[in-house]
């Protein structure tokens, strides 16, 4: 039997002996900086980054099961750290001074990075547009969701030029000129995760900040891959709620839980990320399927006690409500619905 890659055990540890038992206070109460503190200190916030400057470029089974382990243990905390992946790959990809000056501090989790674009899926509407000034470029509009606010050293930040291409530039994670946040939103769920709304009026920063540049179509195309595909946190929630049942209750969901993510990741490992699109649109939506089934399941054992605020059937069900809308586009949601109305009697 293979050992697990160090950082599945480190993952392990942390969800066994920090987040878990601690997830329901955190929910209330908000992500402290001290779980991720030792999130940086573990190494996973480099889970994705390239071993020359100091990550650990782990293959993407790792990342899926490291994801699934923090996920499940504490979801507020998992969505802070996991905005932190995509600015890595976008630098590991790049070339130029943000390369230089923030891979290897982002890799070693020496910095923790947000990301304010998911508004770019609402294109051709443009919440964010950005125009040349100055010898650099200027941000105007709303971003609609920034997790991490705070917490963050420095963000990713997107916007649309008039050259309709998708622009990204790397700021620091604070208030200033240009830049300011809303206070943090009391949502159903992940309320601990202290997210905000952005106004950019004015919000100027250097050529050198500038990290991509690429016609929105392309971006889009590369983006689709993930909005179609089912995330390793939708099956680790499922997996904790699967431990509040008895077994012969979660026999049979384990087992189409285990099926649905084979199938899925299999999908994902596809040397052609842009094939199958279709296929990994409906293991996604199986995926949410099962996960509404074991959440629901656990609120039921846990009857009347389920409603408490300190209990973990009731949270893990709050979760799993978000999870069918992160990254939601106009092309999942109607293939989700469609499932849902397909099985009605």
């Amino acid at each position: 039997m293979t050992a697990p890659h160090p950082l599945v055990t480190r993952a392990r540890r942390l969800a066994d002996d920090l987040l878990a038992p601690h997830a329901e206070r955190v929910d209330q109460e908000g992500v402290p900086a001290s779980h991720l503190t030792e999130i940086r200190r573990s190494g996973l916030l480099g889970v994705n980054a390239p071993t020359e400057y100091g990550g650990a470029a782990a293959p993407a089974a790792v990342v899926r099961e490291t994801a699934e382990i923090l996920a499940g243990a504490c979801c507020s905390t998992w969505f802070v750290q996991t905005q932190h992946h995509t600015p890595v790959l976008t630098l590991a990809r790049s070339e130029g001074p943000v390369r230089d000056r923030l891979l290897a501090p982002l890799a070693r989790g020496e910095l923790l990075s947000g990301v304010a674009y998911a508004h770019l899926r609402a294109y051709p509407r443009t919440p964010v547009r950005v125009t040349r000034e100055r010898g650099g470029r200027r941000f105007d509009g709303t971003v609609p969701w920034y997790t991490g606010w705070g917490l963050n050293d420095v963000m990713l930040l997107a916007g649309v030029t008039d050259a309709g291409e998708a622009l990204f530039a790397f700021a620091e994670a604070r208030e200033q000129p240009g830049l300011r946040a809303s206070q943090p939103m009391r949502l159903a769920a992940l309320t601990a995760s202290r997210t905000v709304s952005l106004d950019l009026d004015g919000f100027w920063l250097p050529e050198e900040a500038v990290v991509l540049r690429t016609p929105y179509e392309r971006w889009a195309a590369a983006d689709r891959v993930k909005t179609v595909s089912a995330g390793p946190a939708v099956f680790g929630i499922t997996e904790s709620a699967l431990a509040l049942l008895d077994e012969d209750t979660a026999a049979p969901l384990r087992a189409r839980l285990t099926e649905v993510r084979r199938e899925a990741y299999a999908l994902a490992d596809h040397p052609v990320p842009h094939e199958f699109l279709e296929e990994r649109l409906a293991r996604r939506t199986e995926a949410y399927e099962v996960l509404r089934a074991a959440t629901t399941a656990a609120v039921v054992a846990g009857g009347g006690r389920s409603m408490l605020l300190s209990s973990r059937a009731q949270r893990l069900a709050r979760e799993a409500l978000f999870l069918l809308v992160q990254g939601q586009t106009p092309e999942s949601r109607t293939a989700h619905l469609n499932a849902l109305a397909g099985g009605l009697p």
